[in-house]
């Protein structure tokens, strides 16, 4: 008998550790998520036909939502919540440099920036 007959019969062998309580635990966690994209989706459409007086706080809210929607995705499906602190500072590196980017943008948007000025 070799050193690994012993656990073929566990039914914790056959799914790879887990138990089932920590599979349903998984998938829950996966529905919540799953429901929270729907619900961001709705509201990103939502807010597509409400009027704001400025182009820079609707692009503002639209990136606020894709933001949360972004992190949900990158957190929760590609397993980003539980990995190590190098992957969290490569991640807020990320975040850092993107809101940077995004406030040039909404700020080169502006008429009276001195990108504009001739």
């Amino acid at each position: 008998m070799s050193q690994n007959d012993h656990s073929h019969g566990s039914p914790a062998a056959a799914s790879g550790g887990h138990d089932d309580h920590d599979i349903r635990a998984h998938i829950r966690g996966y529905m919540i998520v799953f429901a929270a994209l729907i619900i961001g989706t709705f509201m990103t459409v939502w807010v597509s036909y409400i009027h704001f007086e400025s182009v820079a706080v609707t692009v503002a809210i639209a990136l606020l939502i894709a933001s949360v929607k972004g992190f949900l995705v990158a957190a929760y499906f590609m397993h980003l919540i539980s990995e190590k602190k190098m992957i969290y500072s490569i991640m807020a590196a990320t975040v850092f440099f993107f809101i940077g980017l995004m406030g040039l943008t909404v700020w080169s948007m502006n008429a009276g920036s001195i990108i504009h000025i001739k």
